[in-house]
């Protein structure tokens, strides 16, 4: 028996609910994903793009992975620290960041392109000096590959973990390759477009990240975020604990993740993939579905 004919209408529309409650609450910006018909946005249904993104459970996992990433590099993160209100709107964060990658992949290409100019207009006047003394700013070529590649990796790493497969390394690179126009419209430059480009892209950025103070802050804060959910704190653990699963060891070992920790991570990883089918059957009309309809295919042709 499927997961859509296991699910009563109650329980679809409290998941549903559950996901607008932690996502979109007071989005005021809302993105239009219906018209113009036919309108591919910027990369379409036949894209990697839109298969990897539509899958909730591993862009969710995935998107905290890359959070967690992201707080190592000191002058992505002194950006960050210095001109966002992370501390008391965490979630606000995390919507602002979700609604960018749905609107990119999946809006109209006017509405995507719209956001990518709202977000390159923020990013001009977030500058200043790390703790280092080294100066930083949001629009810097090498900032902006960072964060993109933290993202991207992340979210390839989610939906193979929460999918239970391998994808082929041409269809990796195939991901790689169409994303990076939307790091390339945001100003970076240099952006690794395979695989293999990206393993040594990390490689090379290692010797610049640091678990510092600041970066162990990032994590208490993710660590205390109240969701205005039923059962906040149990769904905040499982997520958490299944972000860090994503975490690649080079990462783990800078943050000196314990054994124990790391299976507490597997356990939760584990858990929510378990749950995974659940979830996708209750968002089965999110804005990936919306897309569809717009373009005139199935929904289920965003599968491998």
């Amino acid at each position: 028996m499927s997961a859509s004919a296991v699910l009563t209408a109650p329980l679809r529309r409290r998941i549903r609910d559950w996901v607008v409650g932690v996502l979109h609450r007071g989005n005021t910006t809302p993105v239009v994903y219906d018209e113009p018909r036919g309108d591919p946005g910027l990369f379409g249904p036949q894209s990697v793009t839109w298969k990897i993104h539509a899958d909730f459970p591993g862009m969710m996992a995935g998107g905290i992975c890359a959070l967690m990433l992201q707080s190592l590099h000191p002058r992505a993160l002194a950006g960050v620290w210095d001109h966002s209100d992370f501390r008391r709107d965490t979630l606000g964060r995390l919507r602002r960041t979700t609604a960018f990658v749905a609107g990119t992949t999946y809006a109209p290409r006017a509405e995507a392109e719209r956001l990518i100019q709202r977000v390159k207009a923020i990013h001009a006047h977030v500058r200043g000096t790390a703790p280092d003394g080294r100066p930083y700013a949001a629009d810097d070529p090498e900032l902006l590959t960072w964060v993109h590649c933290t993202e991207m990796a992340s979210f390839l790493r989610g939906y193979q973990f929460f999918r239970g497969l391998r994808l082929p390394r041409e269809v990796q690179d195939r991901y790689f390759d169409e994303t990076a126009r939307v790091a390339q419209a945001l100003g970076a430059r240099e952006v690794p477009r395979t695989a293999a480009a990206v393993e040594e892209y990390f490689r090379s950025v290692r010797g610049e990240l640091e678990y510092g103070a600041r970066a162990r802050e990032v994590l208490a804060v993710l660590e205390r975020v109240a969701l205005p959910i039923p059962a906040g704190f149990a769904t905040r653990s499982l997520f958490l604990g299944a972000g860090r699963a994503l975490l690649p060891d080079w990462a783990l070992r800078l943050m000196n993740r314990s054994r124990a920790g790391r299976l507490r991570d597997r356990y939760a990883a584990r858990s929510l993939r378990a749950a995974a089918p659940l979830i996708r059957a209750a968002l089965s009309e999110g804005v990936a579905a919306r897309a569809c309809r717009r373009v005139g295919v199935d929904v289920k042709s965003l599968q491998f």
